[in-house]
């Protein structure tokens, strides 16, 4: 049976009938008191299994520098429980749909190493003030297919409908820009894959402490984003760039992609919903990416509540660069051995797709870790209302910025026993945050230079 700590419903009928109400003063003076600065409840919980957040992580591990991959702050920890097939009923209210029909896909391999929970993640001081600002000011636009009123930190810590859970997974804070290798494998069931190396680019717009809400909508743009494979040869040079905005009502994505053999840039308005993913070998869709992206207007969305779970967290082990691929893809799935899980509280946000339109997925549970509005988990059902995909975020807390990202996404396709890695960067550079990116870089001219062998 879930337990549910929030019940939700009267709030999304609101939504649904049109009210969409700011938050009162009273309520956003919750934030840094009863709830952490971005809206998770401070206290842990009754029997003490998640703990009370008391800022995450401010400071690196000694001998830290910037530019080194992340060392694993809690390595001394040992595993407190670990679940399998066997034994899964005992922690049936801490796992997903996904997680136990994954559990009982792959009964010898699949496992969940469960470790003490660590509240880890932490943010910019000028996010927390954000936040506190954005929770008086902030509004969905009509129909929810974007925001106004808000800037840099999540857009409503106090969530009052589903659609406003996944726009603060979509705006969270990831820094102000970032150069990253997102290496993917898609293996064959029985373990064989070919690496696809790739390059990617990001400017978070909306990030910027620099831009308030006024300049944020009349620019109307949160993200430019550009990624370009450079192995293996006969894919390198394929490229995709991605303006994201924030009222898609007003502008909705545009994309563009360059095709080596034709060595031409063409407008790509398909790149969204659900699309297959760029070299993906059709294992994901384009709104898979991130575990979700893009615009939520071809969906219903409710706020389920929040429960307690168990997730993949401070996946540190996973992220280490004294592994090889081949020791983390394997059949099936990825090694469990290097996964680390935790019992944290989520937010339960459950997307039906509306009538008339269509999507590969029919229903979409999404579970966002409520201290980073990350989505952990993602349950995907197709048309027949049987499920098909899951996703899983393996994530991080960094330390050169403070900030909860992943390290790597996994998407296990149930029906052909395949799935893909994405972020593997275990063997390259890690993620460069202080990178100086120029929107120049962020046309169709220059994705056409990037592109080219």
């Amino acid at each position: 049976m879930k337990k549910y700590t929030v019940i939700a419903s009267a709030l999304t009928l609101a939504f649904a009938c049109g009210v969409q109400a700011k938050v009162s003063p009273e309520e956003a003076a919750k934030l840094g008191t009863e709830l952490t600065p971005i809206g998770a409840q401070m206290a842990g919980n009754a029997d003490g299994s998640i703990p009370a957040w008391t800022g995450g992580i401010t400071t690196a591990p000694a001998g830290y520098q910037v530019g080194q991959f992340h060392p694993d702050p809690y390595a001394a920890d040992a595993i407190l429980t670990t679940v399998t097939a066997s034994n899964m009923a005992e922690y049936s209210d801490y796992l997903t749909p996904g997680v136990k029909a994954m559990l009982e896909q792959y009964p010898d391999t699949f496992k969940l190493n469960v470790y003490p929970t660590h509240r880890s993640a932490s943010y910019p001081q000028f996010i927390y003030d954000a936040v506190k600002d954005n929770a008086t000011n902030a509004e969905l636009v009509e129909g929810g297919n974007g925001i106004k009123g808000a800037s840099a930190g999540v857009p409503f810590p106090i969530p009052e409908s589903g659609v406003e859970a996944i726009w603060n997974h979509i705006l969270r804070y990831r820094g102000e820009a970032a150069s990253l290798q997102r290496n993917q494998a898609a293996p064959t069931p029985s373990g064989k894959y070919t690496l696809v190396e790739t390059e990617e680019t990001i400017i978070f717009v909306y990030g910027d402490p620099k831009v308030d809400p006024q300049k944020m909508a009349d620019d109307n743009m949160i993200i430019f984003f550009k990624q370009v494979v450079t192995s293996p040869s006969r894919l390198a040079g394929t490229a995709l760039l991605v303006h994201e905005t924030m009222d898609q009502n007003k502008q909705p994505r545009q994309a563009w992609t360059y095709n080596t053999g034709q060595r031409r840039v063409r407008r790509a308005p398909n790149v969204a919903f659900d699309t297959p993913g760029t070299v993906s070998d059709g294992l994901r869709t384009t709104d898979d990416f991130d575990l979700y992206n893009g615009s939520p207007e071809r969906y219903n969305w409710t706020l389920k509540g929040k429960r307690e779970l168990y997730i993949p967290y401070n996946d540190y082990k996973l992220h280490s660069d004294t592994l090889n691929y081949d020791q983390i893809v394997k059949p099936g799935h990825i090694n469990m051995d290097l996964v680390r899980w935790e019992k944290h509280r989520v937010w339960e946000v459950e997307a039906t797709l509306k009538e008339g339109v269509r999507h590969t997925y029919k229903t979409r549970t999404f579970y966002l870790d409520e201290d980073s509005w990350q989505i952990a988990l993602t349950d995907m059902y197709d048309n027949r209302d049987q499920l098909y995909r899951v996703g899983m975020a393996h994530a991080i807390n960094y330390y050169e910025k403070p900030l909860m990202w992943t390290t790597l996404e996994t998407f296990y396709d149930l029906n052909s026993r395949r799935y893909l890695a994405m972020g593997l960067d275990n063997q390259g550079d890690v993620v460069d945050f202080d990178v100086k990116l120029s929107k120049k870089k962020f046309t169709p001219q220059a994705l056409r230079r990037s592109g080219r062998r």
